[in-house]
């Protein structure tokens, strides 16, 4: 499986190069936030954001099992598997088991974001996860059945109104959230993100005004360059003014500086609500 994997990852990486998938929206990403990038940055920044991707859904296809095996209880960690060493961050206990109480949890398209779900769903959190459905059907059955399902257990969600959201908190479950997106709903709420006007989801903020002291977490996943090292953090936040909104960018913020090539929003039209005329 490894070497099907390793073969499979350097094709798409190949592929998504000639065809220059995504290469303008970064382009148009990049140069928006930041004051004079040269065509060199651009060609570095764009390869290394397409090698970590195809890593990734490499990961997704193939070695996504591992975690799906990961021990239940926390007094297992660090834990190795397949010559792969799982740990949790020194300060992450006490918050990963808080969660296991319900709250809202708050993600980014940064890393190897969709293996967080299966590694707090073995840490018996009571994750629920909406995402919007995938076309084709079949994809999405695959993808809910085979990805994000662990322990016979589907955790993904695709909740259509509020009051669906709501029943899931008073349930002490743990709602996730992608929270990095252009938000192009008559509702979106405005913040700022990379120094620039952005439109947000405003569900978060929906539920922590019905559901005040709701407690909100974020996760991530780190890898070191040694890449034989799963580092899962945890940490809980407080809102600002009612808001989780600036909270969540500024903690975005300080992930893509510390390696701006593992956020995948860069492959998104993340400005295009507010700025449609920087993607021509």
């Amino acid at each position: 499986m490894f070497k099907i994997g390793y073969i499979f990852e350097k094709l798409l990486y190949k592929a998504l190069l000639v065809s220059g998938w995504k290469y303008d929206v970064v382009q148009s990403n990049l140069n928006f936030v930041h004051s004079n990038p040269s065509k060199i940055i651009y060609n570095k920044e764009y390869k290394q954001i397409i090698l970590n991707l195809t890593h990734h859904v490499d990961d997704i296809l193939f070695d996504f099992s591992s975690f799906k095996k990961l021990p239940h209880d926390f007094g297992s960690y660090p834990f190795k598997q397949n010559g792969i060493t799982y740990k949790l961050s020194s300060n992450s206990e006490f918050v990963l088991n808080k969660m296991r109480a319900g709250g809202i949890f708050l993600t980014a398209h940064y890393g190897n974001y969709e293996a967080i779900g299966p590694w707090l769903c073995r840490l018996g959190i009571p994750l629920k996860a909406s995402y919007i459905p995938l076309k084709p059907a079949w994809l999405n059955r695959i993808v809910e059945n085979r990805i994000r399902s662990v322990d016979k257990r589907n955790y993904s969600v695709n909740a259509r109104n509020p009051r669906e959201f709501l029943r899931l908190l008073n349930e002490k479950n743990l709602f996730c959230l992608l929270m990095d997106q252009d938000s192009r709903i008559e509702s979106a709420a405005e913040a700022t993100f990379l120094g620039k006007k952005v439109h947000v989801n405003p569900l978060p903020d929906f539920l922590l005004k019905h559901r005040p002291g709701t407690p909100v977490f974020i996760c991530w996943l780190d890898e070191p360059k040694s890449g034989n090292e799963r580092i899962l953090h945890a940490t809980e936040v407080t809102p600002i003014n009612n808001s989780i909104n600036d909270v969540f960018n500024r903690w975005l913020e300080n992930r893509i500086a510390e390696e701006p090539t593992l956020w995948y929003g860069w492959t998104h039209r993340r400005f295009y609500s507010c700025d449609p005329q920087i993607y021509g």
